[in-house]
C-alpha cells in the first residue's frame, strides 16, 4: 500500500467567515453539505453517507478560521482541515482544504472535494 501524501485545495467562497464557519464545525451545518447525517459527541464527529459511518476526532479548532479532524481509522499522521482564508486587502474569502491521499486515489479525492464544495456553495447561495 502506498503512502498517503498531503494535498491542499483552495476554493473562492462568497460568504462571511462567520457564516461559513458554522457550516464547517456545527453538525447541522455539516449535514447540509458534507455528509447525510452528522452527530457530535465527546470531541468525535460521526459522519454518515448512504448508511456508511465514519468517525473523526476534532483535533484543532479556531473560531471563524479553522477546523481540523483526524479519521479514527486512518493513519495517525493523516488529517483533513478546512481553513477560512480572508485576503487582508480585498476581504475576499476562500476555503483551503488540506487532506491526504495515495497517488492512486489523489484524483478521486480531489473530485470528491470539488463536488462537496460545489454543494456547499449552492447551500450558501454563493
Amino acid at each position: 500500500m502506498s503512502e498517503k501524501k498531503k494535498f491542499t485545495l483552495e476554493y473562492a467562497i462568497r460568504s462571511s467567515p462567520r457564516i461559513l464557519y458554522s457550516f464547517l464545525n456545527e453538525p447541522n451545518g455539516l449535514s447540509q453539505w458534507f455528509a447525510d447525517d452528522v452527530i457530535f459527541r465527546d470531541q468525535t464527529y460521526t459522519f454518515t453517507w448512504d448508511g456508511e459511518i465514519q468517525k473523526a476526532k476534532l483535533i484543532s479548532i479556531k473560531e471563524n478560521k479553522l477546523v481540523k479532524f483526524r479519521w479514527v481509522d486512518d493513519e495517525p499522521y493523516c488529517y483533513f482541515e478546512m481553513e477560512i482564508v480572508q485576503d487582508e486587502l480585498t476581504n475576499d474569502v476562500a476555503l483551503a482544504i488540506t487532506d491526504f491521499a495515495t497517488d492512486d486515489t489523489l484524483q478521486e479525492r480531489k473530485q470528491i472535494w470539488d463536488n462537496q464544495i460545489t454543494y456547499l456553495l449552492s447551500v450558501l447561495g454563493a
